[in-house]
């Protein structure tokens, strides 16, 4: 097919509790054929099976811990349980994938340790493995859907000058325009073509992932290459609140965002998206629709440029948990030319991303966000270490954040 007839893509990303049920499998082939109507060619994204994520982190730790039999033959059994459900034929499809998992495995338990490169290549299997059995099931239900590993469209910025857990475990990647990925998955026999959230694979070939809820992100690294339609992230509620309806019966749908606020919605607690997913929407103008698989039929919210521009108001509250501040204190910062450099610099030494920032005479308070950094203590007690010779500093934690997050808040605040 020639690319100036090709049809236009559009990325549907499903996560875990999406993929997880024949139930909601049906629900996908429904969307790929609405898709298709409307003269669009479908890229699905899918994550591993609910559950499988946490399940192969429980292989790895059995592993390095002297045992994983119990381990490997519960995530074949839950793959086999699915494949049986989608009338798919999973221990033929998985033979290689299964085979290679306790290989894996094996080399763990022999060397007692796992580094974060096996730690990759064992995670990224719960993706391949899901999207080889949605490929095999869309394709029996009369749809053209060929596999494809993200792994050929996706690659990692960065060195090995990053550390190896950032490197592996929580890769970013260029998502610039890509005429020749479009051409390439385009040539594919195929109506649909399914492939993996969550990982890639860095400029040496080797597979890298992009951390936990990295999907979203894959979905729209890669709608963005592609130039698509819109990007669709499908996950188990119809959209972005006003709250978190778990805490608050009263919340309601968001029907319009701006990239903006969605992004903050989504850094300041929200777990619908993931924020790391709204840049590459933004910088190429891809709209992302948030639909709810379990409810296909409700429009969600659409997330654009300047969304539903209805002046300055709060659109949201939102808080997140497990957020660790460091305090830094001394009479010395009042006039001191460069002390936020030379401080925030230690934090870049150890890795650590500032989330939030608070500064008055003699304190400057930052918070580091779990999501986004690996708090191991020994990282921790190395940077308070260092900032002592520059200030008193201290760890507090865990805390609690709490969020609005509208346009212009600002000029509404007297108002709150």
């Amino acid at each position: 097919m020639s690319s100036d007839i090709m049809p236009r893509w559009v990325v549907l990303k499903f996560g875990g509790t999406s993929v997880s049920s024949r139930e909601r499998w049906d629900t996908i082939a429904s969307v790929v054929r609405e898709r298709l109507g409307e003269g669009l060619r479908p890229l699905v994204v899918c994550s591993a099976f609910g559950g499988v994520t946490n399940a192969l982190e429980g292989l790895l730790e059995g592993a390095m811990a002297g045992g994983f039999q119990q381990e490997l033959d519960e995530i074949r059994a839950m793959h086999i349980s699915l494949g049986e459900a989608l009338e798919v034929d999973a221990q033929a499809v998985l033979a290689e994938d299964l085979s290679a998992l306790g290989r894996l495995a094996t080399g763990v338990y022999m060397v007692g340790e796992a580094s974060p490169r096996i730690r990759a290549r064992m995670l990224s299997l719960g993706e391949i493995m899901s999207t080889r059995l949605g490929a095999a099931f869309l394709s029996k239900v009369g749809l053209m859907a060929a596999w494809a590993d993200a792994r050929d469209a996706l690659t990692s910025q960065g060195g090995l000058g990053l550390d190896a857990h950032r490197h592996y475990l929580s890769a970013t990647c260029d998502f610039a325009p890509d005429q020749a990925l479009s051409e390439r998955l385009g040539r594919l026999d195929a109506e649909v073509i399914v492939t993996q959230g969550f990982i890639a694979r860095d400029p040496a070939g080797e597979t890298v992932l992009l951390g936990r809820g990295g999907s979203d992100t894959s979905a729209s690294y890669l709608a963005a290459k592609l130039g698509a339609a819109r990007c669709e992230i499908w996950t188990d509620v119809p959209g972005l609140y006003t709250a978190n309806p778990r805490l608050v019966p009263e919340a309601r749908l968001i029907r319009a965002l701006d990239y903006r606020e969605a992004q903050e919605i989504a850094s300041t607690g929200a777990k619908v998206i993931h924020p790391r997913s709204v840049a590459p929407a933004l910088r190429h103008k891809i709209p992302l629709h948030v639909r709810s698989t379990p409810r296909p039929e409700v429009e969600g919210t659409v997330i654009t440029e300047g969304g539903q521009d209805q002046g300055a108001r709060v659109k949201a509250i939102s808080s997140k948990t497990g957020v660790t501040l460091v305090s830094m204190e001394t009479a010395g910062m009042w006039q001191q030319v460069g002390f936020l450099a030379d401080a925030f610099a230690q934090f870049k030494k150890h890795g650590l991303s500032i989330d939030l920032v608070s500064t008055s005479e003699m304190n400057v308070t930052v918070s580091l966000d779990p999501a986004a950094n690996a708090l191991e203590q020994e990282t921790l007690t190395a940077l308070v270490a260092d900032l002592s010779g520059l200030c008193q500093a201290r760890i507090i934690g865990p805390c609690a954040s709490v969020s609005l997050v509208g346009r212009n808040v600002r000029s509404v605040l007297p108002r709150l």
